[in-house]
């Protein structure tokens, strides 16, 4: 014979794709999973209201009553949610924030009745900053020429700690990106005796664009923007500073907020920290999903999944998300 004889490819003998064939293979030797345990709700609850008010650009997210914030918590509770994340919104507001370390203040009073009606069936966890409470919506106390000033921060803080501490919250979030402030609180609360409460700190927090439904939410009072204390979107060494000086200052656990558009800072943290990283799946990123998805432009629910499976890939066994509950109920 002569010519040129057909060519043959080989046939592979190693096929990845053989445990991808049925959703149990793939389910049995899926490397990353997410428990409803892992997941914590944030929550939103505002003085002065007789129902529960919806946030416009967050669609399925309530601004709640009291007794509202009860019921929607003992829901997320029994669906198996790990934690709740408080945050308050009160009727009145002034530079300093007084009604952050007011015992009857809506925040720790939302905190008592959660903790009143959870027990110990998940951990309540509240938010410690001063921005929901202040008429100029900055985290902290406005100087004359018009900056935040660190160090009476600080004081504020934590007063705001022993408060919630008495209040019952099992944790607190700070979350004002001030120098110094884990170490604040963390001395406030041995201090006063409440060596038991848990510090969760917002170490890497940006200056994101990605907040904005988050200030619906809360009617922020804010003006210009906080770039002067949040980090720079840029910056990713410097993260992994703010996390260290965090532990080491007494935080139990760090956080990086926002989420999706940093991954890669919280797998810099899990590997930078022998302490729990938790994420914050923020407003933006919420709404961007349900947006796209009122178009029909992506499947909610898978997508919903994938973010959340992609978080807890990069590294984080804590992430807060606003689908925390609807995610426990069948998502994952």
């Amino acid at each position: 014979m002569t010519g040129t004889q057909p060519h043959t490819a080989p046939r592979p003998v190693v096929r990845p794709r053989r445990l991808r064939r049925t959703a149990p293979l793939r389910r049995l030797v899926a490397e990353t999973r997410v428990s409803p345990a892992d997941l914590v709700l944030p929550m939103f609850v505002k003085e002065g209201i007789a129902e529960p008010v919806p946030v416009p650009s967050m669609p399925g997210v309530l601004q709640h009553t009291r007794d509202s914030s009860r019921k929607a918590a003992r829901e997320a509770v029994e669906a198996g949610v790990g934690g709740l994340m408080l945050f308050a919104v009160p009727e009145r507001k002034d530079p300093v924030g007084l009604a952050a370390t007011d015992p009857d203040g809506i925040l720790n009073a939302a905190v008592a009745d959660l903790v009143a009606e959870v027990g110990d069936a998940a951990t309540v966890m509240a938010d410690l900053c001063l921005d929901e409470f202040t008429d100029h919506g900055h985290c902290g106390v406005v100087a004359d020429d018009g900056t935040v000033d660190n160090d009476a921060t600080l004081e504020r803080y934590g007063r705001m700690a022993v408060a919630l501490a008495e209040a019952g919250t099992h944790v607190v979030g700070p979350s004002g990106m001030m120098d110094g402030q884990v170490a604040a609180v963390r001395a406030a609360l041995d201090a006063s005796g409440h060596t038991g409460v848990a510090v969760l700190a917002y170490a890497a927090k940006y200056a994101s664009s990605f907040y904005g439904p988050f200030r619906d939410a809360v009617d922020s009072s804010l003006t210009g923007d906080r770039r002067t204390y949040q980090m720079d979107p840029a910056n990713g060494a410097e993260a992994m500073r703010e996390v260290r000086l965090d532990v080491a200052e007494g935080a139990d656990a760090v956080m990086v907020k926002p989420a999706m558009a940093y991954l890669d800072i919280v797998r810099r943290a899990a590997d930078a920290v022998d302490v729990p990283v938790a994420a914050y799946q923020v407003s933006g990123e919420y709404a961007m999903v349900e947006a796209a998805a009122a178009r029909g432009w992506i499947d909610r629910g898978r997508a919903v999944a994938e973010t959340l499976t992609a978080i807890r890939r990069a590294g984080a066994s804590i992430i807060l998300t606003y689908w925390a509950e609807e995610a426990a109920r069948g998502l994952l």
